[in-house]
């Protein structure tokens, strides 16, 4: 905004939704594949796990910048929302009716010791119907536009004809390169070493793309690059459990925001780790946000955040939320930061080989 002059600027959403549908249909069809060369039987965990939900609109950093990278971005002008950008149940309802109809088709022909070609060649013909299906419910994006606009002097200014990649590349990551940041994340349990870095097993959404790299660390260095970073006036995108201790109207997540000891008599959520909470299944990775502002204490450590949600303005102050720093420990799991404010030790641990986590790990896919 700053580099164009203008006072405000939003991103399509449904240009990068429309590209991670045919993406993600095309990554779910060829982990099919892959379980199936796994020798993964259909009623297994595994193929029974991505059968459940063979396309969520949830997702990790990693898979965005594996759009942006491909895809590029286009401004919302130039590519407005639908109806199922906003509202996708019933275009996701019908994808995945036929992406599980299209996984038994691959595993039969499978069965029958096909040539890759053959492979590639069913997957094509598959993904020709996902992309009307797709097209249908969210329009299809142009391969060239023209971006129209005034300044803040009211002056007209027009950018294109040019890709969306072209766009990105030469509007956008001078400012925001996407490939300059790393994920960082908070995984205390004992099985889960610091200063070791972590994938998941069929977790993406780009075939032969950058895959989903965790590096894990204490949560108390995760709030100290956050600080570092807002201070500096970089936003931070992270991932949490968002319903815990949570007052949705008002927008606060602080762990004394319920007193559920004075109604009930018994305390809950918080009476296990923040490790056993994960082992036991009772907390998981499970939305997105970003963090904006942070308020410190006399002695420079962080106090409270504020953070910007995704779900309208009518929930706390216009859309923003106030969260803790101790909320943050208990339900905080992951951190995007640039590379310019994460020590050289640290960046280090990206050069390791990542250990695999299972596809149905709590660290695995945020909403």
């Amino acid at each position: 905004m700053k580099s164009l002059n203008i006072d405000e600027f939003e991103f399509s959403q449904g240009y990068l939704f429309y590209w991670d549908k045919i993406e993600r249909c095309n990554y779910f069809l060829n982990n099919i594949v892959k379980t199936a060369q796994r020798q993964e039987v259909v009623d297994g965990r595994l193929v029974s796990f991505l059968l459940n939900d063979p396309t969520s609109d949830g997702g990790q950093w990693d898979m965005l910048v594996n759009l942006i990278t491909k895809h590029g971005l286009m401004p919302k002008k130039c590519f407005p929302e639908t109806y199922s950008c906003e509202a996708s149940m019933r275009m996701n309802a019908i994808l995945k009716s036929k992406l599980r109809e299209y996984a038994k088709v691959l595993r039969d022909l499978l069965a029958k010791n096909p040539s890759a070609e053959e492979v590639t060649q069913k997957i094509d013909e598959m993904m020709a119907s996902i992309y009307k299906i797709v097209g249908i419910c969210l329009g299809i994006p142009s391969e060239r536009f023209t971006w129209e606009y005034y300044d803040k002097s009211k002056a007209y200014k027009s950018i294109g004809p040019v890709t969306p990649l072209e766009f990105y590349e030469n509007y956008v990551k001078n400012v925001f390169n996407v490939e300059h940041k790393v994920c960082l994340v908070n995984d205390p349990r004992p099985s889960s070493f610091y200063d070791q870095t972590y994938t998941v097993d069929c977790l993406g959404n780009v075939v032969g793309g950058r895959p989903v790299l965790y590096n894990n660390q204490p949560v108390e260095k995760l709030l100290q690059l956050v600080a570092e970073s807002l201070k500096a006036g970089e936003a931070v995108w992270f991932g949490c459990e968002v319903s815990k201790r949570f007052a949705s109207k008002q927008g606060i997540e602080d762990l004394d925001v319920h007193d559920f000891k004075l109604v009930f008599d018994v305390d809950i959520q918080t009476p296990l780790s923040k490790a056993d909470r994960l082992i036991f299944g009772e907390s998981a990775m499970t939305h997105a946000m970003l963090f904006t502002a942070v308020s410190l204490d006399e002695n420079g450590e962080v106090k409270k955040l504020r953070v910007e949600n995704s779900w309208g303005e009518d929930r706390g102050e216009k859309g923003y939320l106030v969260m803790t720093a101790e909320w943050f420990k208990e339900f905080g799991f992951e951190v995007v930061i640039d590379k310019s404010f994460v020590p050289p030790e640290i960046l280090k641990v990206f050069d390791m080989e990542p250990i695999v986590l299972p596809a149905w790990d709590p660290m695995g896919t945020l909403a």
